[in-house]
């Protein structure tokens, strides 16, 4: 994309958004956007030296943008709304507007692409790809969904093997670049069937369960969407799919793909699958069985039966990719997770502060039984803020019944993100069916109110996919006052 010396991007400080916004910058363009909020991540993107502004108005657009019509790539997330003045305007004037997803395609276009997909645990285990690649010396770039606690970014550009993404991007020139010969690895995201721009040679598929149908208006299409983008894996390649997703999916792939089925246990049938799984304080120790081999008593330290799932895959990708038993097990043992994923917050003697990405009925069931196998003699409150009007319609039930493993249970207003309200639908309807023995409504000033003065918890957990992060360094000062 050497013809867009600027690029600009609405909604800059989505975390899909904001990868590609270091890469273009990284690669010599000149970076601005706009987006809703400022945040963390946006102020992290500004301090890089991108011009970012707030308010929706034509006169904050950056005069080399409106100036240079031509040569401007505008970059647009699903997440702005159809009303937006910018978007209005862009478009009227003719610039050239492509989804990130498109984007990513264009950039990932004759590479050697490891696409992670799946309704939940591609951000998770596309970072774990990645993570255990550059940690056992093997050159590789990748875009994610999160950001990568080793990477300390969401981006890793190939060339240099730092774990910085911008100080790889000083000492390279500023001008990293992929090649053919580099492995990237991609978070694949069904929403807007956005990853059906990607054409992998090595392809996951984590989940397949119901999501998105606002979009997909039923299960049925989510999964054509999955058959379609493992109908898009190169010839020769390779397919890693969970033991849970439809069977449908596997039919789709081209012919002479390798499919390896991966689980938890034997008895669940995968070919690729963990045995002997421990947990020993915060860390998790399992075997690895492959048809080929046996990887024994690796250890993970970002506890979950989840994530030792996800490690899995994972794992599975790295040794396929050359990465020996030696090399892998210390790779295995230096991950430290995703932020927001299963983050231990605030850890004391006798208390603990978790706070988790969490949005599905699922993800929220096996997060929290996993808090449970650690701590299953403690008190959990769960403080939980649903993720669209649309998600907490269609997922209810599941919502309420994956809450109850806690013991207390506060619920915030749902984030409504890119929606307008539904008649009917919000939290209220969610609290009925709990069955936790203490369960409330609550504000966020409620919600750390209580935290201030409430004894009755060991364990807080904040759970959501919303602005409930606003509320973790708030917390984290409050309870690390009262557990010290």
């Amino acid at each position: 994309m050497k013809q867009f010396p600027y690029v600009f991007f609405l909604g800059i400080g989505g975390i899909g958004m904001s990868a590609l916004a270091r890469w273009f910058r990284a690669n010599g363009h000149q970076v601005s956007g706009y987006d809703k909020t400022e945040t963390p991540l946006t102020r992290a993107l500004a301090a890089e030296g991108i011009a970012i502004h707030y308010a929706d108005a034509v006169e904050n657009i950056p005069a080399e943008i409106r100036e240079n019509r031509v040569q401007t790539l505008v970059v647009l997330t699903p997440a702005i709304p159809a009303d937006s003045v910018e978007w209005a305007w862009l478009r009227a004037e003719g610039y050239d507007i492509r989804k990130r997803s498109q984007v990513l395609g264009v950039l990932t276009q004759g590479q050697y692409t490891i696409a992670v997909a799946g309704t939940h645990g591609k951000t998770t285990t596309s970072s774990m790809v990645a993570h255990l690649l550059h940690h056992a010396g093997i050159d590789c770039g990748a875009f994610l969904g999160g950001i990568s606690v080793n990477l300390g970014s969401n981006l890793l550009l190939p060339g240099n093997q730092k774990e910085n993404a911008a100080n790889e991007a000083s000492a390279d020139n500023g001008k990293p670049k992929l090649t053919a010969q580099v492995p990237i690895v991609v978070e694949a995201d069904e929403y807007d069937r956005s990853f059906l721009t990607l054409f992998p040679d090595m392809a996951i598929v984590t989940s397949t369960d119901a999501d998105h149908l606002d979009i997909y208006g039923n299960q049925s299409a989510l999964i054509d969407s999955f058959r379609q983008f493992v109908a898009q894996i190169k010839p020769g390649g390779t397919l890693l799919l969970n033991h849970t997703a439809d069977a449908s999916v596997a039919a789709a792939v081209p012919p002479g793909t390798r499919i390896i089925r991966y689980g938890l246990s034997p008895e669940q049938g995968p070919e690729l699958y963990a045995a002997n799984i421990t947990a020993e304080g915060h860390r998790f120790h399992f075997d690895l069985h492959r048809p080929e081999s046996t990887v024994p008593r690796l250890e993970l330290a970002v506890p979950g039966f989840h994530n030792v799932e996800n490690m899995l895959a994972a794992a599975a990708v790295a040794q396929l990719q050359g990465v020996g038993e030696e090399p892998l097990r210390a790779a295995v043992a230096a991950y430290r997770g995703v932020k927001r994923r299963f983050e231990f917050v605030v850890t004391a003697p006798e208390n603990v502060y978790l706070d988790d990405y969490a949005h599905h009925p699922r993800e929220i069931e096996a997060f929290l039984r996993s808090v449970r196998a650690l701590y299953p003699t403690k008190r959990l409150r769960v403080i939980f803020q649903p993720h669209l009007f649309t998600r907490t319609r269609d997922f209810a039930a599941g919502f309420s019944k994956s809450l109850s493993i806690a013991d207390e249970v506060f619920l915030l207003d749902i984030y409504p993100a890119r929606e307008k309200p539904l008649p009917g639908i919000n939290s209220e309807m969610l609290l009925a069916e709990i069955t936790a023995p203490t369960k409330a409504l609550v504000t966020k000033e409620q919600a750390l109110a209580a935290a201030q003065t409430d004894t009755s918890f060991d364990v807080l957990a904040t759970v959501g996919a919303g602005d409930i992060d606003t509320l973790v360094p708030q917390l984290k000062l409050i309870l690390t006052e009262r557990w010290k």
